[in-house]
């Protein structure tokens, strides 16, 4: 089966939640006009797209009709897409990996697949041929470091690990300096992922930067934030939350396959103008894919 063929099974859940609604409210109105409008945004408001999102994309579509005369279901349903593809090709969904070494620091809360996602993420890296070394810097959980041991040996990277309750910051340095040693392309850094603590979370993050400044002050650096689709609206909230701690570049979503608000991928863009450039679809190491935003759309619309 194709990536696209696995997007689609994978995000059928969603395509059921939005499509099937979509149609619902033509299948109604025999033309296009307020009324028609006003039930759609309804629909993407509770797709989990959210309000604020949902309201914008109404917006331009209402401009839109108006300006291009639309008066037909599939006139419409295409500027929708168009409306939203604009909205999630707000950069380059591609890794900045320039330099050699380049740094990927992956937050995110426990439980969203943050350490599954690394290990996808640093298989699809060996299969283009880069070395990766994985720091296992959330040390607070033993079990975090070993289900990353278990995915550096699968996918082919190296791993630099301490014991629990080790000095987050000093797993980093010790990662850099084997990265440097090894001559490896990319170093991929795990956090710990503890929000309800975030005074902590701020200060471990901060000073793993700061290692990686000193250390590393030229290389190219991604900040990706694992969320889970499953949580819908606050997967929002989590973005709002790490973006006073960190810079982030770019969002990877997990577990697409099984819920019916993928939807929320339009609001976290829209509201945070960060890019998702990661889709996790299934628990196999190759359901990892760079996002594509046209791809994305056809599967759910």
């Amino acid at each position: 089966m194709g990536f696209f063929d696995k997007l689609k099974q994978g995000l059928g859940k969603t395509k059921n939640s939005i499509d099937e609604k979509i149609n619902n409210v033509f299948s109604v109105f025999r033309k296009v006009d307020e009324e028609l409008l006003e039930e759609l945004e309804e629909v993407l408001v509770m797709s989990d797209i959210g309000m604020e999102t949902s309201v914008k994309i109404i917006d331009e579509l209402r401009i839109k009709i108006k300006k291009e005369k639309i008066e037909d279901e599939e006139a419409v349903k295409k500027a929708l897409k168009e409306i939203m593809a604009n909205i999630l090709n707000i950069a380059e969904p591609k890794l900045n990996l320039e330099t050699k070494p380049s740094v990927i620091l992956v937050v995110g809360v426990n439980g969203v697949g943050k350490t599954t996602s690394i290990g996808k993420i640093a298989n699809n890296l060996v299969k283009d041929g880069k070395r990766v070394v994985i720091a296992a810097a959330d040390t607070f959980r033993a079990a975090a470091v070993e289900q990353l041991e278990i995915w550096s040996q699968r996918s082919g990277s190296q791993i630099v690990k301490k014991d629990e309750g080790a000095d987050p910051a000093s797993v980093v340095f010790e990662a850099i300096k084997k990265t440097k040693e090894s001559n490896s392309d990319v170093l991929i850094v795990d956090t710990a992922g503890r929000l309800h603590n975030k005074k902590y979370l701020m200060d471990e993050l901060f000073k793993i930067k700061r290692v990686i400044e000193k250390e590393m002050p030229d290389a190219s650096k991604e900040v990706l934030l694992v969320l889970d689709a499953e949580t819908g609206q606050n997967a929002i909230s989590q973005v709002k939350a790490f973006k006073e701690t960190t810079d982030i570049t770019g969002i990877v979503l997990t577990k697409l396959d099984g819920t019916a608000k993928g939807g929320v991928v339009l609001g976290i863009v829209s509201e945070n103008q960060i890019p998702v450039k990661f889709i996790g679809i299934g628990e196999q190491i190759d359901d990892m894919q760079i996002f594509n935003a046209e791809e994305f759309l056809d599967a759910i619309i």
